[in-house]
């Protein structure tokens, strides 16, 4: 499946807000803090910017697909970028002394978990998902 770009937005912000925000939750608790929350909107923020970088890349590649271990080193890129905005406070609302090890097991198991849901359930729970460029509902090509 090539996702396109409403696909991508739409399969970010379903998998942040269901599979990461279970994880976010328990790091919150677990740190007694609302940071993972934030962190956890500005990862969804930054990969909508990312989503259009990576969007625009596909076109380059013979098949325009993304394969999975792109996605991991795209991945490391987002959580950099994210550190450094947070670190030159750049973004609101994350404590500049925020922990480097509470952000890194944060992110990594936000990514982890929607990653693996993405590459699993998503395929089994939604098989039309796959077919519509990672888009729910009904796809802009439709044969009525």
């Amino acid at each position: 499946m090539t996702p396109t770009l409403s696909g991508r937005w739409q399969t970010r912000l379903f998998l942040l807000w269901t599979v990461g925000l279970v994880v976010t939750w328990f790091f919150a608790t677990s740190f007694q803090s609302d940071a993972p929350f934030i962190l956890l909107i500005y990862v969804t923020l930054i990969g909508f910017g990312w989503d259009l970088l990576y969007n625009y890349l596909q076109f380059f590649r013979w098949d325009s697909d993304w394969p999975p271990v792109y996605q991991f080193f795209a991945g490391i890129a987002e959580g950099v970028l994210l550190f450094v905005l947070i670190r030159s406070e750049a973004v609101g609302g994350v404590p500049f002394d925020l922990p480097f090890g509470m952000f890194f097991w944060h992110y990594s198991m936000v990514w982890f978990a929607t990653f693996v849901v993405s590459q699993s359930y998503m395929r089994v729970l939604f098989p039309q998902w796959r077919f519509r460029g990672g888009q729910f509902g009904r796809h802009p090509v439709s044969r009525n």
